[in-house]
C-alpha cells in the first residue's frame, strides 16, 4: 500500500509540473499575486469550514455521551492536516482522530463508530452537493461533456456509497465476523469482541435519524462555505463569478478530489479538474492553476497547525502512559497474585497476570472496549511510519 501511495504521489507531482509548465509559470505567478488579500480570506473560509465540520462530528453523538465540542473541533483540524498534508490516503487522519478521541475518556467503540458515521454523513452530503452542482451546470450551460462525465461518475459512486453504508449495518457485521473466523489466528479472536463493540455502537448512533440528519445538515452547510473560497479567490483575480458558478466549480472540484482519494493531496487531480471546470466559464488555465495554488496555501495554513497539535497531543499521551498509576499497580499486583494462586503452571499464571494488568492500567470507562483501542493502535503504526 505504501508503494502504491508513493507511486501515486510521483505521478501527481509530474502531472502538476506538466500543467504549470504548459500554462506558463509567469502567467500563473501573476494570477496568484493578483489574488492579494483574497488568499487570506480563502484561508479564513477554510478554517471556518473545517471547524464547522467538527460541529458535524459532534452532532452524531448521543447527548449523554458527547465529548466536548472543543475536542471534536480541534481533532477535526488534526484529521484535516493529516489527510491533506501527509503522504497517506485521505482517510488516515480520520482513524487518528478516533484514537485521540478515545484517549480523552470516550469509549473506544463509540469513538470508532462516530468516525464511521461522520465519514458517512460527509460522503452523503458531498454526493448531494455534487448532484446540485451538476444540476446547476446543466441549467447554466446545458448538457455537455463535463455534465455527462460527472453524471457517469455519480452513477458509479452511488452503489459504492450504498455499500459503505451497508457494511456498517448488520449484514456487514456478519461478513466481517465470517472473515475473521476464517482467517484470524486463535490468539487474535479477541478482535471479534472489538468488532461486536464497534457494531453495537454503530447501531446506537444510526438508531437516531434525527442526529444523523442533523449532522448531514451541518456538513451540507460546510460544503457551501467551501464554495466561498472559489468565489472570493476568482473575484480578487479579476474573474468575477456568480454564487451559482462558484458552487458548480467547488462541488465538482471536490468530487474530483474525492475520486482521487488514493493520491496524497489529490495532486494533479485538483489542478486538472479546476482547469476543465473553469474553462466552462471562460476562465483561463493560468487563473485556474492560481486558484489551485491559493487552495493549497489554505491546506498548509490550516493543516500545519493541525499537525503541530497532533504532535503535542501524542506527546501528552505518551507522558500520561509512562507515568505509573499507584492504584492501578496495586490492583494489578493483587489480581496477579490471585491469578497465581488459582491457576497451576507458571506459564498460565503469568498470562493471567499480564491480562489483568493490561486492563487495570486502563481508565475504568475504557476497560470494556480495550480491544478496540489495541486494534486501532496497531493500525496507527503504519500511519506513523508514513508521517
Amino acid at each position: 500500500m505504501k508503494r502504491l501511495t508513493t507511486l501515486a504521489l510521483i505521478v501527481g507531482l509530474c502531472t502538476v509540473a506538466g500543467l504549470f509548465l504548459s500554462s506558463g509559470l509567469d502567467d500563473v505567478a501573476a494570477a496568484v499575486v493578483s489574488a492579494g488579500w483574497g488568499a487570506a480570506l480563502v484561508v479564513v473560509a477554510r478554517a471556518a469550514a473545517v471547524g464547522w465540520a467538527g460541529l458535524g462530528w459532534f452532532a452524531v453523538f448521543p447527548r449523554s455521551e458527547r465529548p466536548s465540542l472543543w475536542d471534536c473541533v480541534s481533532l477535526r483540524f488534526v484529521r484535516e492536516g493529516i489527510n491533506t498534508l501527509l503522504p497517506v490516503a485521505t482517510v488516515g487522519g480520520d482513524f487518528v482522530g478516533a484514537r485521540l478521541l478515545a484517549q480523552r475518556g470516550l469509549s473506544g467503540g463509540l469513538a470508532g463508530a462516530s468516525m464511521f458515521v461522520d465519514l458517512m454523513t460527509q460522503a452523503v452530503t458531498q454526493f448531494l452537493f455534487t448532484v446540485g452542482g451538476v444540476a446547476l451546470l446543466a441549467w447554466l450551460h446545458g448538457d455537455g461533456p463535463v455534465v455527462r462525465t460527472v453524471a457517469g461518475g455519480l452513477a458509479i459512486a452511488a452503489p459504492a456509497l450504498g455499500a459503505f453504508f451497508l457494511i456498517q449495518r448488520r449484514s456487514g457485521h456478519r461478513i466481517i465476523q465470517a472473515l475473521l473466523n476464517r482467517f484470524a489466528a486463535a490468539r487474535e479472536w479477541r478482535a471479534l469482541g472489538a468488532v461486536d463493540v464497534l457494531y453495537d455502537n454503530l447501531r446506537r448512533l444510526y438508531s437516531s435519524p434525527k442526529r444523523v440528519v442533523g449532522a448531514m445538515g451541518v456538513h451540507m452547510i460546510g460544503w457551501i462555505i467551501g464554495a466561498a473560497e472559489v468565489y472570493v479567490a476568482l473575484h480578487f483575480m479579476g474573474y468575477p463569478v456568480s454564487v451559482a458558478e462558484a458552487i458548480v466549480i467547488e462541488s465538482l472540484a471536490q468530487a474530483v478530489r474525492g475520486a482521487a482519494f488514493a493520491v496524497p493531496g489529490a495532486l494533479g487531480a485538483q489542478e486538472g479538474g479546476l482547469i476543465a471546470l473553469c474553462a466552462v466559464f471562460d476562465i483561463p488555465a493560468e487563473a485556474a492553476l492560481a486558484l489551485s495554488l491559493v487552495k493549497r496555501l489554505a491546506d498548509l495554513m490550516v493543516g500545519v497547525p493541525g499537525l503541530v497539535a497532533w504532535h503535542f497531543m501524542e506527546g501528552k499521551t505518551k507522558g500520561k502512559s509512562s507515568a505509573p498509576d499507584t492504584d492501578a499497580l496495586d490492583a494489578s499486583d493483587t489480581t496477579s497474585g490471585d491469578a497465581g494462586t488459582t491457576k497451576t503452571g507458571g506459564e498460565t499464571a503469568r498470562s493471567g497476570s499480564v491480562d489483568a494488568m493490561s486492563v487495570a492500567r486502563l481508565p475504568a470507562n475504557l476497560a470494556g472496549s480495550h480491544t478496540v483501542l489495541r486494534s486501532m493502535e496497531s493500525e496507527m503504526g503504519t500511519l506513523r511510519k508514513c508521517a
